[in-house]
């Protein structure tokens, strides 16, 4: 506090001194002749060296402001931070922040290269430092920064998250409302087709004209719930991607997606009476040609089923692995795009017979509703919804009796359609199916368990089969009087039909040794391998252990060793101590002789005496 405090006092009074002074801090401390060779309103170029250099506060100030972390180090030097996926509001704040650091250093007296001119440079720095705090503080306040323009914006990553979740709330509403708006569509155009069929009113009735303004209201609004779905689309990318134009996100791919929807939903029978000529051969009736006045509505109310492509959006919108956090995040670390093809195959992975089964009903449904309304107005058997069913049905069974078959273009498309549909639907029965009779993991340990232990009986059968015919072969050529030959073949076949019989049998436990190396016997395996490991790091842990006390209790011998010499000096030095001294002149001992504990001691390095 004291340091905060210092600073704050000498920035104040530096500040307060130029500004009524008009002049540098240190221009009063300059020689009367500076002051003279100045012009009267020339702004006067003193550097920032020149106006700390004798101001000793100001650098203790500095300092101690550079030690506690306030001031940071060689900020020029610094790697600048990349600004492609900043948005402006954030580069604004930046700058902001950018000039507020400068007007702090200029204010303490840091970073004394950078040459900063006169009371103009003293009042910039002074007017940056104060928008940069009013700017930090309404950011610290809300969350944000003020843009240009005095806009107001909110570049932090919590504000993001929480506009890219409502973003996805609105997404999946306005994807609910539009798959709402299709069925209402399809559901009033085949009512209005239903009707006029039944001559229950006109084409040209009011009734039609009501039936077919709901139609066109229904198909507008499903128009502009695409547009707005597509629009919440490029909010996300442009959040995700830190974009700051929409422009960027409209590729030409997402375009073509835009336009390809656009016109596909656009379709839809219109209000009004119009009528073309339509000629066909009749196949059910020698191949006659016959022509008919089809009303429009027959083409443009077809293309209005591929609106319910929109239920595979909306399946994918609402399902549990989009939605959730952990399932995309796990998703994300394993490279899994979570898409309509994910959705669908997990649904087929959890319930395959009831993806198949409503998959089918409604594809039969459909097929046979819109052969009949290409058919019905040059057969009259066509008419018939049940004689369409049954056409739609053995044809999407690949059966094909030919007892009804389709006159126009348009119903044999629709047929040829049904029939690759089928063979798809029959392929995926079969898959399905052929994995409910698969056995799961428990029951083939159990199968493999029990053809193990089969194997293992008749192999020890067809042993002892072995055996007991070698005997036989043996005592009835050996241990007889008299050899029966045909015993002795008899003998020899059953060994050979032993033998064979062991054979097959070894083959089969090699078949099924070779059926069970699946993944589990993989896992017990690999389980094995840990447990080996593991033991064998336990005992390398162990051996570490003995080895580090080994080396201390080495270490301890050593010690003792170097300190032995010493002991034996001072042993010896004590034994010479306590030995009375003899007198000088008895004392004489031949050359090359002398008491062995100071020899000893001379050694060891300890006291030594001389001979005389």
């Amino acid at each position: 506090a004291a340091h905060t405090f210092l600073t704050r006092t000498v920035s104040r009074e530096s500040v307060r001194c130029a500004t009524d002074a008009g002049l540098p801090a240190s221009s009063s401390q300059q020689p009367p002749s500076s002051h003279q060779a100045a012009a009267p309103g020339a702004p006067l170029t003193t550097s920032l060296r020149q106006l700390h250099r004798d101001n000793e506060i100001a650098e203790i100030a500095a300092d101690s402001m550079r030690i506690n972390g306030a001031l940071r180090h060689f900020k020029h030097l610094r790697k600048p931070t990349s600004t492609l996926s900043i948005p402006a509001a954030m580069k604004q704040a930046q700058q902001h922040s950018t000039e507020s650091d400068g007007a702090g250093i200029a204010l303490v007296g840091v970073h004394t290269d950078a040459g900063v001119g006169g009371d103009g440079d003293l009042r910039r720095f002074l007017k940056g430092a104060s928008g940069s705090l009013s700017g930090s503080a309404a950011a610290g306040a809300t969350g944000g920064g003020f843009g240009p323009g005095g806009r107001f914006h909110k570049p932090s990553v919590g504000y993001r998250l929480g506009r890219r979740k409502a973003l996805f709330e609105k997404r999946k509403r306005i994807s609910d409302y539009a798959l709402v708006m299709a069925l209402f569509g399809i559901i009033m155009m085949v009512v209005e087709n239903e009707l006029s069929a039944a001559h229950v009113y006109e084409k040209s009735s009011v009734y039609s004209m009501s039936v077919k303004t709901l139609i066109t209201v229904s198909t507008i609004m499903l128009l502009g719930l695409i547009v707005a779905y597509h629009a919440l689309e490029v909010q996300l990318f442009m959040i995700d991607n830190c974009a700051d134009d929409w422009r960027i996100a409209m590729t030409p791919r997402r375009v073509a997606q835009i336009l390809a929807e656009l016109c596909v939903c656009a379709v839809h029978p219109v209000p009004g009476d119009q009528r073309f000529t339509w000629t066909t051969k009749l196949a059910n009736h020698g191949n006659r040609v016959r022509s008919r006045d089809v009303p429009v509505d027959v083409t443009l109310s077809l293309p209005m089923f591929l609106r319910l492509y929109l239920i595979c959006r909306v399946m994918l919108l609402h399902s549990k692995l989009f939605t959730d956090a952990s399932s995309r995040s796990i998703g994300a670390l394993n490279r899994i795009n979570f898409n309509t093809r994910f959705v669908l195959k997990t649904l087929m992975t959890i319930c395959p017979g009831t993806v198949l089964l409503v998959f089918m009903v409604s594809l039969w449904i459909i097929a046979s509703w819109t052969l009949r309304l290409c058919e019905r107005y040059h057969d009259e058997e066509h008419a018939n919804l049940l004689n369409t069913m049954w056409l739609t049905a053995i044809t999407f069974l690949s059966v094909g009796y030919g007892d009804i078959v389709p006159n126009t273009y348009c119903g044999r498309g629709i047929a040829v359609t049904t029939g690759l549909m089928g063979a798809g639907c029959t392929a995926l029965v079969v898959a399905v199916i052929a994995r409910k009779l698969e056995l799961t993991r428990a029951e083939k340990h159990v199968h493999n368990f029990m053809m193990d232990t089969q194997l293992t009986k008749r192999l020890k059968n067809a042993a002892a089969n072995v055996l007991r015919e070698t005997w036989l072969i043996y005592k009835n050529t050996r241990l007889v009087k008299r050899v029966n030959p045909s015993k002795v073949r008899a003998h020899q076949r059953k060994f050979l039909l032993a033998i064979y019989s062991l054979r097959k049998v070894k083959m089969d436990q090699r078949k099924l040794m070779d059926n069970a190396n699946t993944i589990t016997d993989m896992a017990k395996t690999q389980n094995s391998v840990y447990e080996m490991v593991s033991d064998m790091n336990a005992r390398q842990e162990l051996f570490d252990e003995r080895l580090a006390s080994l080396e201390e209790r080495l270490a301890a011998i050593h010690e003792q060793l170097e300190a032995l010499p010493e002991a034996v000096a001072r042993s010896c030095g004590a034994y010479v101590l306590q030995q009375p001294q003899p007198p000088a002149s008895s004392q004489s001992y031949p050359p090359g002789s002398m008491p062995e504990c100071a020899g000893s001691a001379a050694v060891l390095g300890g006291p030594q005496q001389q001979p005389l």
